[in-house]
């Protein structure tokens, strides 16, 4: 297949790739691919859903590397001196940064409670009351959306910033990323629309009532931006010779910290970032609908895919492997 027939493919594919917006590629340092699709151009941004989780897990590294966190396993409470904790409950107090990057938090609900949070007027605080529960801290891998929630508010009072301010400072725009914007609504019918919305949106960053970013979903990037953040995964932290995260956090960050089961393609779990095979240095951070930062090491090939909201598709790699990769070389 080549650059024509792919790009056809992409277009009239009516089954899988029939919501995929815009693909990006960038291999040795340059770009080697370059497509949009139902009425998106290269620069326009998408809700990339679960992909922001792996942007917040590179935001923690720098606030780790700056010192504002002092490591991965510092106490959740300890950045919350003022937090109240519910009577009887005594788990939270153990739960961990690293927990929450990891997914092993343990939380005291059977499903994510969206319309308790999401109808509150402090997101992360909200959050924090389902953190603990009487099981203890089990190792168990449990995907919690809602719980890097947390992880903002970490951010914020450690550096005393906005997160969204602290992610353009340090991240997007030393990458060349546009300034994002919070999103600034948060009805349960603007929500849904957020989600379903199949139009290309602003660089913004939805936010609940207190200005504070959606840590587990809601940042709009574009395929090109999202293939930048891979490009510094693949260079260890460095970006045009400028170091923006360390490598020692990266390495980090991507080392398999759990054997995932069948539901997530018995992948392994780094920082909010999974690792694919066992023995190649594959990366992704990953996201519902087909949203993904790809990054590949041994090729030197980082992706950038974004796609609008269609159920039951999550993991786009074997798509860039077989489909993509095969174009590129």
């Amino acid at each position: 297949m080549d650059f024509e027939q792919f790009n056809k493919y992409i277009k009239n594919n009516t089954k899988n790739e029939s919501n995929v917006c815009q693909i990006y590629a960038i291999k040795d340092g340059k770009e080697a691919y370059n497509g949009s699709w139902r009425g998106f151009k290269t620069d326009d941004a998408m809700n990339i859903n679960s992909v922001t989780k792996g942007v917040m897990a590179l935001l923690a590294g720098i606030a780790i590397d700056k010192g504002c966190i002092k490591s991965v396993d510092d106490k959740v409470l300890d950045y919350f001196p003022t937090y109240q904790v519910k009577r009887g409950e005594k788990t939270i107090y153990d739960v961990t940064v690293k927990h929450l990057l990891t997914m092993t938090a343990p939380y005291k609900y059977q499903s994510e409670p969206w319309t308790k949070v999401c109808t509150s007027d402090d997101w992360t605080l909200t959050v924090l009351d389902f953190l603990g529960g009487r099981k203890g801290i089990t190792g168990e891998f449990k995907y919690a959306t809602l719980g890097i929630q947390i992880l903002a508010g970490i951010i914020e009072n450690s550096t005393g910033e906005k997160c969204i301010d602290f992610a353009n400072n340090n991240l997007f725009m030393p990458l060349g990323i546009p300034k994002h914007v919070i999103h600034g609504e948060s009805s349960k019918e603007d929500q849904f629309d957020f989600l379903m919305n199949k139009k290309p949106r602003k660089n913004e960053w939805y936010s609940d009532p207190k200005d504070t970013v959606t840590a587990g979903w809601g940042l709009c990037l574009s395929a090109k931006d999202m293939a930048k953040l891979g490009e510094l995964v693949l260079n260890d932290g460095n970006y045009e010779g400028k170091r923006i995260i360390s490598e020692e956090y990266l390495k980090d960050m991507l080392t398999p910290h759990l054997k995932l089961g069948e539901r997530f393609g018995n992948m392994n779990y780094g920082y909010l970032w999974y690792k694919p095979y066992d023995d190649r240095k594959v990366y992704a951070a990953i996201g519902d609908a087909g949203n993904i930062i790809y990054v590949n090491k041994e090729q030197r090939v980082c992706v950038g895919m974004t796609g609008y909201f269609k159920p039951r598709i999550f993991d786009r790699v074997e798509f860039i492997e077989k489909k993509l990769l095969p174009v590129i070389n």
